[in-house]
């Protein structure tokens, strides 16, 4: 159901419900208001485009999203996949690639693909948020430390020149930064401060010390982007062609898919923490409009964001009012406060995206997964982590599924037993000349292999072999011609073959293929007490 009607439903814009949400609303928008800044000039775009990606992202997932507190906007995991598109296609591609992704998403809703975004196992997820973390974090040395342009194309080439000219950092803007990450972390304890969130507070502070020093060589958003406009920004359509969207359609679908990811974890982050249930088709029906919308008036790719779904839920937030609020509270930024945004030094933007960059990470979660999960997994994480960092996200990605894909795969096929039963183990007679062989497991292409090893293993052909198919859930294919063709062998061998006991869906399956065909041989039994009684 959609967001803003359940929530009206559930009597959540009742006027008892309305102080606690637009409180939170405001927290969130303070929360909001300095991490769209650093996510939007991380992603290579202006940094207003960051604050309406937050108004636009956040009002449209609070009224059409699937989830009562998700709290939508710009994120850390968008930063490498948006500075790639930009650094290739321009600002303009963003936007091109952004609402491209929204379509994409707007389908996966409306196809019912909501619970098959959990099937990404998670290795793969921790690997490539690690390494989307390790990127960030190398990726904001150059405002933290006030170091010298370099570049480089790939993430080696940009930490070896990086590691080069990182004696020549820019002390003033090296201490503000140290300065403002110390504040991030522990402004918060500080007595009377525990209310605020700890980037508001180092904001606040680096630029209140900037505006009164004016120390020079310390970049600002008003030095590197002359400033942040004051209103809102107008609709305009991007242009857009066919070559650039044949062009832009891989980073499309990676936005979409990252995009897809990111808010569903938000959402079970969100049902945790309040005790609702989401729908996740319509989440996604949500974040494909937010992502449509936003390139229209010039903001980026917007996800749910966990911290500010979670800071919502601790302050208060019950429902979509609050995502309302919220953007609400950044709409009165733009239009009040926006020409003080110039003395925001880049440096205090770049504490706030370390900070992020290792919450993001879940290094402890890793290092958990990595003491504790079978070798595999492990390995898998790791592949997935190496390949985001030296490679790209979207080869990562892939290559990730599929190894957890294949590793699947082995592990169902070596639980598939083809189970040769005797008279003692079935407790009945069985007639001369007849063998039982029982497959227990999912039959399919994995497990081939295994039936026709055990079927090699009978040194003389017997009268007649029943195969008992109860433990079988389903088959594919594979797995059916696999059982077409020892049957047919051995027929022409003269040893009749008689399968029993499948469940209606793997009867269905047996009927379609051909194995029981009408006029042939009856080659199908209900219970093995018949098919041993046709046997005999």
């Amino acid at each position: 159901m959609i967001a803003v009607v359940e929530g009206w439903r559930a009597g959540l814009f009742a006027r008892s419900q309305w102080v606690p949400n637009i409180v939170s609303g405001l927290i969130v928008g303070v929360v909001a208001l300095p991490l769209g800044l650093a996510f939007a000039i991380a992603s290579g775009v202006r940094p207003e485009q960051g604050l309406y990606t937050s108004i636009i992202g956040g009002l449209v997932v609070s009224l059409f999203g699937g989830s009562r507190i998700q709290i939508a906007g710009p994120t850390g995991a968008f930063i490498v996949i948006l500075a790639g598109v930009v650094a290739r296609h321009g600002a303009g591609g963003l936007l091109v690639a952004t609402l491209m992704a929204g379509v994409m998403l707007l389908a996966m809703g409306f196809a019912r693909f909501g619970a098959a975004i959990r099937f990404i196992p998670d290795p793969v997820i921790s690997g490539f948020t690690a390494g989307i973390a390790v990127i960030i974090w190398v990726g904001q040395w150059h405002d933290f430390f006030g170091l010298p342009h370099t570049g480089g194309e790939h993430f080696y080439e940009k930490l070896g020149q990086l590691l080069r000219v990182l004696p020549h950092l820019h002390p003033a803007t090296t201490a503000l930064a140290l300065a403002s990450m110390a504040l991030l972390l522990f402004g918060p304890r500080i007595p009377g401060l525990a209310r605020l969130p700890g980037p508001l507070i180092a904001l606040v502070v680096a630029t209140g010390l900037q505006a009164a020093f004016r120390w020079p060589g310390v970049a600002t958003i008003g030095s590197a982007f002359g400033g942040i406009p004051r209103g809102l920004p107008h609709l305009t359509l991007p242009a857009m062609g066919f070559d650039q969207v044949m062009s832009l359609l891989p980073s499309a679908f990676t936005i979409a898919m990252l995009g897809a990811i990111e808010s569903l974890l938000s959402a079970v982050v969100a049902d945790g923490l309040a005790g609702t249930r989401h729908n996740s088709n319509q989440e996604l029906i949500g974040q494909g409009l937010a992502n449509i919308i936003s390139p229209l008036f010039g903001g980026i790719a917007a996800t749910g964001a966990i911290a500010r779904t979670a800071t919502n839920f601790r302050n208060g937030g019950t429902g979509p009012l609050a995502g309302i609020v919220h953007a609400l509270t950044l709409v009165a930024v733009l239009l009040v406060a926006a020409p003080l945004a110039g003395m925001i030094p880049l440096c205090a933007l770049a504490a706030i995206l370390f900070v992020v960059a290792w919450n993001m990470s879940g290094a402890a979660h890793c290092v958990r997964m990595l003491r504790t999960a079978p070798r595999a997994d492990a390995g898998i994480l790791l592949i997935t982590f190496g390949l985001t960092v030296m490679t790209d996200l979207v080869i990562a990605v892939n290559i990730g599924v599929i190894l957890a894909m294949l590793q699947f795969l082995r592990r169902m096929a070596s639980s598939v037993e083809i189970v040769a039963q005797d008279a003692a183990t079935l407790s009945v007679p069985l007639p001369p000349g007849v063998l039982v062989y029982a497959i227990e497991g999912p039959f399919f292409f994995g497990a081939v292999d295994t039936l026709e090893r055990a079927l090699g293993h009978t040194r003389t052909d017997p009268r007649c072999l029943i195969l008992r198919l109860g433990h079988v859930p389903f088959m594919d294919i594979t797995g059916l011609q696999a059982l077409q063709e020892a049957a047919g062998n051995l027929e022409r061998r003269g040893v009749k073959v008689v399968f029993c006991e499948a469940n209606m869906r793997v009867l269905r399956k047996l009927l379609r293929a051909g194995l029981l065909p009408r006029g042939g041989p009856r080659r199908y039994c209900s219970t093995l007490a018949i098919a041993l009684e046709r046997a005999g």
